[in-house]
């Protein structure tokens, strides 16, 4: 059966500046502007052993609750709330600080998650 998610695609507008955004706040590795077989435009940023494909096209017309929620530190959430603040971003934490949600720049929502993993939360 599945052993892990092999990797995750997003469309947007501009691959790069989403890798850029991925790589600044939350220290991505990117490869940037690496065409397709077909010539379209994508990057790739890697999140927490994840690789995301950045394809160029139109995103997502508005949010609907979909989100991608990664885990990091209580330390990592603060940093990268700071880091979103010189992003042209919406951002704002919640549930007594210790989550981030961003979205980025075509409407994807991402939660950055200080309170335990899943596993922790079910387990309770």
């Amino acid at each position: 059966m599945v052993a892990s998610i092999g990797h995750i695609a997003l469309i947007v507008r501009d691959p790069a500046r989403t890798a850029e955004l991925f790589a600044s706040v939350l220290g991505a590795q990117v490869i940037l502007d690496r065409p397709d077989g077909e010539g379209h435009p994508q990057s790739f940023a890697k999140l927490g052993g994840v690789w995301f494909l950045l394809r160029q096209g139109d995103g997502p017309s508005g949010r609907n609750g979909d989100r991608i929620a990664l885990e990091v530190s209580h330390d990592d959430l603060r940093a990268c709330a700071d880091k979103l603040a010189t992003f042209d971003v919406e951002h704002f934490m919640a549930r007594q600080d210790s989550a981030l949600y961003f979205m980025d720049y075509d409407n994807h929502v991402f939660e950055l998650d200080a309170s335990g993993s899943i596993d922790q939360t079910l387990s309770a």
